[in-house]
């Protein structure tokens, strides 16, 4: 395959991995305002767009971090970074079906050491960046943004109760989970910003080390956006209704907490899942209010998912990237191979669609009447 058609096929695969990325995050900002009933799905989903295409505007950290950190970019060519891509893709199709939260930047990671490790050798892949960068933050993240959720729940409900202006936390979860999806942006976008800007230095078309262009920033941007405004109604539904009840302090304390760690992270560069934050403040806001029941059979499978995520997404992603290294044939089995799976998992789901109307919003007068007795 000619070099810059092959380059062009990466990029726009990366795209389709951030569209994916997007519907399948949408969760993590607004599930909480969405079940306690502070913004209506489609605003909140629109809302999210807006705010994700802002962030990922304003910092490129991350970017760099994908692009020279995890993996050798001078050993591996633009198959190789084709074949980690449709692993990640493959991966949060499936975890979107079945509506598990899991990792989409774990799924990148998985495919892409996956697929550099089959294709090129274990040296090419820098395990100490890994661990550093990608491992410690997401053992380290949903505890941080869990427990701190979890202590500002607890001191919520023990000052607020029986005091004036305990509503106004329907304000304050429009205001956070503002906050989580400007989050988000400055953090999901850059991953696929990054993989584009690996792909351009394996080819030659950049110098190693190089940060990505102005129109890798504003192309990953808008396909973030985009997936983000189409909503994944089924990991929403996760996250609003399948870990606690969930109230408008609650969520403020959850958003709060996810959106304060993330955008820390992304000034540091460290390429965390969003996912793994935004459930371990859903889960801490759940711990901290004692009569709300944290349903920890569905944490356990959410967990279970996120252990298997990136070493299923490099499974995939080694069997991708070694076939696609073989040259152009290999390469357009690994493409087909792919739609095929994408257009199977999407007839699936139109058998048993979620309805943005499942998500009943509940009346505001509960909230009052239990903050004010």
């Amino acid at each position: 395959m000619d070099p810059s058609l092959l380059v062009a096929v990466v990029i726009i695969t990366a795209l389709v991995f951030d569209f994916t990325n997007g519907f399948h995050d949408t969760a993590n900002a607004m599930a909480t305002s969405i079940a306690t009933g502070a913004l209506r799905p489609r605003v909140a989903v629109a809302l999210s767009a807006v705010l994700n295409l802002a962030g990922a505007l304003i910092s490129v950290e991350v970017a760099k971090t994908i692009s020279s950190g995890l993996v050798d970019e001078t050993r591996i060519g633009p198959a190789i970074v084709f074949g980690g891509l449709i692993g990640a893709i493959v991966w949060n199709l499936f975890t979107w079906f079945v509506g598990l939260p899991s990792s989409s930047s774990h799924a990148l990671f998985g495919g892409l050491i996956g697929a550099t490790w089959a294709a090129v050798g274990g040296d090419a892949v820098h395990f100490g960046k890994i661990v550093q960068k990608v491992l410690l933050p997401a053992v380290l993240s949903p505890v941080i943004a869990g427990a701190a959720a979890m202590l500002v729940t607890w001191l919520v409900y023990k000052f607020v109760r029986g005091r004036s202006g305990g509503t106004g936390f329907r304000t304050g979860q429009i205001i956070s989970a503002s906050l989580v999806s400007f989050a988000h942006g400055t953090n999901d976008a850059q991953k696929t910003m990054g993989v584009i800007t690996l792909a351009l230095i394996s080819a030659g078309s950049l110098a190693p080390g190089s940060g990505p262009p102005g129109w890798v920033v504003l192309a990953a941007a808008l396909a973030l956006a985009l997936g983000t405004y189409l909503g994944g109604w089924r990991i929403t539904f996760t996250l609003g209704k399948g870990l606690t009840d969930i109230e408008g302090p609650q969520g403020f304390a959850a958003q709060t907490s996810s959106a304060a760690v993330i955008l820390i992270s992304s000034k540091l560069g460290f390429p965390l899942s969003t996912t793994h934050v935004c459930s371990g403040g859903i889960v801490g806001s759940g711990v901290g209010r004692n009569e709300a029941p944290v349903r920890w059979k569905t944490a356990g499978r959410m967990v279970l998912a996120w252990l298997f995520t990136l070493p299923a997404a490099a499974i995939v992603g080694a069997v991708a990237g070694k076939i696609a290294s073989w040259g152009t044939a290999g390469t357009l089995a690994v493409g087909g191979a792919g739609i095929a799976f994408g257009i199977s998992i999407y007839a699936l789901s139109r058998r048993k669609p979620v309805n943005v109307n499942d998500f009943v919003v509940p009346d505001p007068a509960p909230e009052r009447e239990q903050l004010a007795a």
